[in-house]
């Protein structure tokens, strides 16, 4: 082959080059599935940050947290888009091998600005403001973003969210878009995103997003009751509420309404209809219905759908949410 004759021409004319580039990816194979050096120990860690290693500079906590809440609170952004836009940097993390999360803003840089499932018109938009507010307050916009959905989330429930500061931001050139390619969903039934000709079933798919982030199935649970419940779902499917923007879990008693017939429309879309008028009056996708159709996940269901089970609901919802925005602060004991 012509264009690997170039490459091991150029080793044997240069063995030394040889040596270190053997050496860095024999280290690279040995060291990709631990996530990034602040998590390596003992005294031959490299100096060096190298691209692989998704490196983000160190955070700043020393800023006013309830200023920079004041300010999101202020501004135009709507509930749904505080919160949506906090998922979409956050749950880009993969315990797989410790890869992705919301430390380093990397949704604001190529390739995460201009995923499909990211909703790139909206994002822009939001993430317009909360850089604005980032530099009137000296948080990082990894931090604004993460406060932006807990202000949401505190809008939507009036119960108080945590909130860790001390992110960092990474920049694009620091940022290697071929290998984050690969973390672009191509399905989240949380935000109820599936990419359309995908042929593995939408449900299937959001059981492997809530492992790589290490969910439980209670945890998968209240967070897609809760995120519907605020409104957020990529085609407005599965919205079961009148009141979209609280908390509350009208999902799960809405999901388990027996008046209503569910029908296939499509590929990954049902629409209910009432039994005994025929009228369509929701639609949803495999994602929304799976919790009704299989039992352990329909047991789940049917505790945040009981009556006086909202204070649960909604501190159940804020504890896996507080979780999922901190699974990369591996700068945290």
């Amino acid at each position: 082959d012509p264009e690997y004759r170039k490459i091991s021409k150029h080793f044997h004319e240069n063995p030394d080059e040889f040596a270190d580039a053997f050496a860095r990816a024999w280290f690279k194979l040995l060291h990709r599935d631990m996530g990034p050096k602040v998590r390596y120990l003992g005294p031959e860690v490299p100096g060096e940050d190298l691209i692989w290693q998704d490196p983000v500079p160190a955070g700043n906590s020393d800023y006013d947290v309830e200023s920079v809440k004041s300010k999101i609170a202020e501004s135009d952004l709507t509930i749904q888009e505080l919160v949506e836009t906090a998922w979409a940097s956050a749950s880009t993390f993969r315990s797989s091998d410790l890869r992705g999360g919301a430390n380093g803003a990397r949704i604001r840089l190529a390739p995460q600005k201009d995923w499909e499932a990211n909703n790139p018109e909206q994002l822009s938009r939001v993430l317009g403001v909360l850089e604005g507010i980032a530099s009137e307050t000296g948080a990082s916009v990894a931090d604004v973003i993460v406060l932006a959905g807990n202000v949401g989330i505190e809008k939507a429930s009036g119960a108080s969210v945590s909130f860790t500061p001390g992110r960092g931001d990474a920049v694009q050139e620091h940022t290697d878009e071929h290998s984050f390619a690969v973390l672009e969903p191509v399905s989240d039934g949380f935000r109820n995103y599936h990419r359309k000709g995908f042929d593995i079933n939408s449900e299937h798919m959001l059981v492997d997003k809530a492992q790589l982030l290490g969910l439980t199935a209670s945890e998968m649970t209240v967070l897609i009751g809760g995120m519907r419940a605020i409104g957020i779902s990529a085609d407005g499917h599965g919205v079961f509420t009148d009141t979209p923007g609280k908390l509350t879990n009208d999902w799960f008693v809405t999901l388990l309404d027996m008046d209503v017939k569910w029908e296939a429309t499509g590929r990954n879309t049902y629409a209910a209809k009432h039994r005994s008028t025929g009228n369509e009056v929701r639609t949803a996708t495999r994602s929304d219905l799976v919790f009704g159709s299989n039992s352990q996940l329909r047991a789940l269901a049917e505790v945040y759908a009981a009556d006086g089970s909202h204070d649960k609901f909604v501190k159940d919802f804020i504890s896996a949410w507080t979780k999922v925005m901190n699974l990369d602060r591996f700068d945290q004991a």
